[in-house]
């Protein structure tokens, strides 16, 4: 099992940066498979970003590419989603998510562990 701990989020103006960090405890965190989603007030969950394993591999929602890049350094156990350009629709509280098979890796459903979650809020 792995345990998620989100951090890094806060208050900042539209067209600022925030960089958010997801820490994991427990073994073998190098074979998961991380991924951010977003939940803002009265809306479904929705997928961010993901990184593979080996961090090989990096998946974006459209509304994000080229704003937001999703990293990972094994060694430190921790994955990272740098966000720049930030718009006020990007408002949300953001979740990190892991597991070793995801075969929909833009599922939430397909996670099975997740953090607490780090509130972002972009003001205009």
């Amino acid at each position: 099992q792995v345990q998620l701990v989100e951090s890094g989020g806060g208050l900042v103006q539209a067209g600022g940066s925030l960089r958010l960090s997801c820490a994991a405890s427990g073994r073998s965190f190098s074979t998961y498979r991380v991924g951010w989603f977003r939940q803002a007030p009265g809306k479904e969950r929705e997928f961010v970003a993901t990184i593979s394993w080996s961090g090989g591999s990096t998946y974006y929602r459209d509304s994000v590419k080229g704003r937001f890049t999703i990293s990972r350094d094994n060694a430190k156990n921790t994955v990272y989603l740098q966000m720049n350009s930030l718009k006020s629709e990007d408002t949300a509280i953001y979740y990190c998510a892991a597991d070793v098979t995801v075969w929909q890796i833009d599922v939430a459903s397909q996670y099975n562990y997740w953090g607490q979650g780090t509130q972002v809020t972009v003001s205009s």
